[in-house]
């Protein structure tokens, strides 16, 4: 069953609704649920990756990423994938269709200037429901609701929550030997300027001296 679900934007992961079910967990794994769901939640931008599978045993994290807004799920890893991603969608609908219903077709403009977190807090009821709706894999609804469903998930991104959460840091690393390696490329291109300046010298600098001699010897004689 979706244990928690989170609703948030996408360019700055501020959370839109946020909706928890902590009934069969004890509040101390709820709370780190939560955590690894925000920061899953600020590590995503517009080019991250549509829809992703993330492992924290023993629960399983799904995202969907639509129209620059976040829902993420949280299910325990014998929760059915598709069924979970169709819960998502199922979310996604339904919260787009409420905020079109109040504001009609400026709801994105809505989204995108909200500034304070769960300024669509009411739509958790929606969420709500719906959780009830998915409780159990195996009833009628559900079945139907995966015999109808003709997505292709295989293309879904599977990742463990160490990677994510570890991203930071890796990026960081990066940043840190992007700079190094741009320093030394600039101590290269002067290396190698020194380097033409000495070779151009040993192939014209006796010429030139040679010339200057000349010269001297001639102006010395005649003037």
């Amino acid at each position: 069953m979706p244990v928690l679900t989170f609703v948030a934007r996408v360019m700055d992961g501020l959370l839109l609704v946020a909706s928890m079910d902590s009934g069969s967990d004890s509040a101390a794994t709820v709370d780190v649920c939560r955590s690894q769901a925000k920061q899953i939640l600020k590590r995503l931008n517009p080019r991250s990756v549509a829809k992703c599978s993330i492992e924290s045993r023993p629960y399983v994290f799904h995202y969907m990423i639509e129209q620059g807004i976040c829902y993420l799920t949280l299910a325990e890893k014998g929760y059915p994938k598709r069924l979970a991603f169709l819960y998502l969608e199922e979310i996604h609908q339904e919260f787009v269709g409420e905020l079109r219903q109040d504001y009609g077709e400026d709801w994105r403009n809505k989204v995108e200037t909200a500034a304070r977190p769960y300024a669509f807090i009411k739509f958790d009821k929606v969420i709500q429901r719906k959780r009830k709706e998915f409780l159990d894999p195996q009833s009628r609804n559900n079945m139907a609701r995966l015999n109808d469903d003709l997505a292709d998930i295989h293309s879904i991104m599977k990742q463990n929550i160490e990677e994510v959460l570890n991203r930071g840091e890796k990026l960081d690393h990066v940043s840190e030997i992007s700079k190094t390696l741009s320093t030394q490329a600039e101590q290269f291109k002067w290396s190698s300027k020194k380097l033409s300046l000495m070779a151009l010298w040993q192939k014209y600098g006796p010429i030139g001296a040679m010339v200057i001699a000349i010269l001297f010897i001639l102006w010395w004689k005649f003037f």
